[in-house]
């Protein structure tokens, strides 16, 4: 079992910056793919950030150049840092983790996101 919480949401103005953390417990050295999903209410939930556990990292189109992921092994956290953010982006903000890359198994309780303008 794979435990996540989220923390660092929260209420920001348009072309701020906000940074999500994920800490892990459990069995999460088997878990290759950490990253985070975002969800607005009623639609199926998007990626928008993968890293492996050797850090290859992939963003979605929308957040390319604004977000960055950082993954820490030792201490089983994932980050996203998120900046020049847009009223588009809020949304809750869901961190997974899974053994292999685009089949997330476990998530986190999810942290919500307000972008302002």
């Amino acid at each position: 079992q794979v435990q996540l919480v989220e923390s660092g949401g929260g209420l920001v103005q348009a072309g701020g910056s906000l940074r999500l953390s994920c800490a892990a417990s459990g069995s999460i050295v088997s878990m290759n793919a950490m990253g985070w999903y975002r969800q607005a209410p009623g639609k199926q939930r998007e990626v928008v950030a993968t890293i492996t556990r050797s850090g290859s990292a992939s963003y979605a189109n929308s957040v390319k150049g604004r977000f960055t992921i950082s993954r820490d092994n030792a201490k089983n956290t994932v980050n996203l840092q998120m900046n020049n953010l847009k009223p588009e982006d809020t949304l809750v903000y869901y961190c997974y983790a899974g053994l292999r890359l685009g089949a997330p198994e476990y998530w986190g309780q999810g942290t919500q996101v307000t972008v302002s303008s």
